[in-house]
């Protein structure tokens, strides 16, 4: 690795040093006397080795376990068995959670995010796969129909009570088809989670770390906008914003995640809002070891007190997050103002991620905005 030493006259000119392998950055000492050395190299290894792949691991780990729950509910549907495998779905959904943030590689190819948890769920789809019995889950018609969503309507939805959810699956004229399609939702789950991990290991960890140009095809920038459009988009907007009623003339308490479980919502978001703070901060998933992130990205270039302000934003998100009902549908229809206010607090940080944090990157936004914010 070059490093190179400029002249203090020029301090103020070349407070950044790059090396054309992999965008090494030092800055000049710290308190310690000694340089502070960020690279996008180091930062993207730190991302694919400690957080993607070990989060993607996790996620296969409790499908595998979710399958096997499914398993003993189809051979003999009870409560007990209905438990189980409803606190398996729940597992998975919640390291999934840590894993939909990275729409990028193989995830991006087979679209992952849009296989695994589009929401609401088109009930009318599911219904209509379960009577006739025969589907293509790999369809895009298909992709409000699957997932950890066609999960929480199958799991919690086609019944008013348990009786009725687990008569579904037992002496319903369509019992048979019932567990077929579950069945084939989870295995479909497992499959593509399965590639996508699968592809990381054998092909894109390395091809990931090295990719650290400035440029709009880099793993480094994609990455970077990735990140930036799961927070405003797949959390803020997705998870609060819009069945809160901000993107529309009156709230929308059906659009919430895990509607049909109606307990788990807000333990949802809050999950997703940690996996955030997590990866802006460089955290490990396996050891929650701070390494390379965003974080130290902009202390690298003498920005630490818009990292400090990134961070006190998320913080002020999850107090008020943590002020919500369990479940957002009950919170909406009986105190909106609490959801638009975590909405608000949440809005706070995105300025801060899509405009301060990518000018310090000299990064561009790569995607169409069409939220007017």
């Amino acid at each position: 690795m070059i490093k190179k030493i400029f002249p203090v006259v020029f301090l103020v000119l070349s407070i950044i040093a790059c090396s054309s392998d992999d965008n090494t950055i030092t800055t000049p000492p710290n308190e310690g006397g000694n340089d502070v050395v960020f690279s996008r190299a180091s930062m993207l290894r730190n991302f694919a080795d400690n957080i993607i792949i070990p989060s993607y691991q996790e996620l296969s780990d409790n499908l595998d376990a979710l399958e096997i729950a499914k398993d003993g509910f189809i051979a003999a549907p009870s409560q007990p068995t209905l438990d189980n495998f409803r606190a398996a779905w729940l597992t998975a959904y919640k390291s999934w959670q840590r894993v939909e943030i990275f729409d990028i590689g193989k995830a991006e190819e087979i679209q992952l995010n849009f296989q695994m948890n589009i929401y609401p769920v088109n009930t009318a789809d599911v219904e209509a796969n379960v009577s006739a019995g025969f589907y293509d889950l790999s369809s895009p018609n298909n992709h409000d129909a699957i997932g950890f969503p066609a999960l929480d309507y199958l799991l919690y939805g086609v019944g008013a009570t348990d009786i009725e959810i687990i008569e579904k699956y037992d002496t319903d004229p369509q019992a048979e088809n019932y567990k077929d399609y579950l069945s084939a939702v989870t295995n479909r789950m497992k499959f593509i989670t399965q590639l996508v991990l699968s592809d990381w290991i054998v092909n894109y960890q390395n091809v990931f770390a090295a990719s650290t140009e400035n440029n709009a095809s880099s793993a480094a920038n994609k990455i970077v906008n990735d990140f930036i459009f799961y927070y405003e988009k797949g959390l803020r907007a997705n998870k609060i914003g819009i069945p809160a009623g901000n993107f529309s003339s009156t709230p929308l308490p059906d659009r919430v995640e895990a509607f049909y479980n109606q307990e788990i919502s807000k333990e949802l978001a809050l999950d997703a809002l940690n996996a955030v703070q997590n990866m802006f901060n460089g955290i490990s998933t396996v050891d929650n070891a701070e390494g390379q992130g965003f974080k130290t990205y902009l202390q690298s270039l003498d920005r630490e007190d818009l990292a400090d302000l990134i961070n006190e934003k998320f913080n002020a998100a999850r107090e008020k997050m943590q002020l919500l009902d369990a479940n957002f549908t009950t919170q909406i229809n009986t105190d909106n103002t609490k959801m638009t206010e975590a909405y608000d607090a949440l809005q706070a940080a995105v300025v801060l991620l899509k405009v301060d944090m990518l000018q310090a990157f000299n990064i561009a936004v790569d995607y169409v905005d069409a939220d007017g914010d």
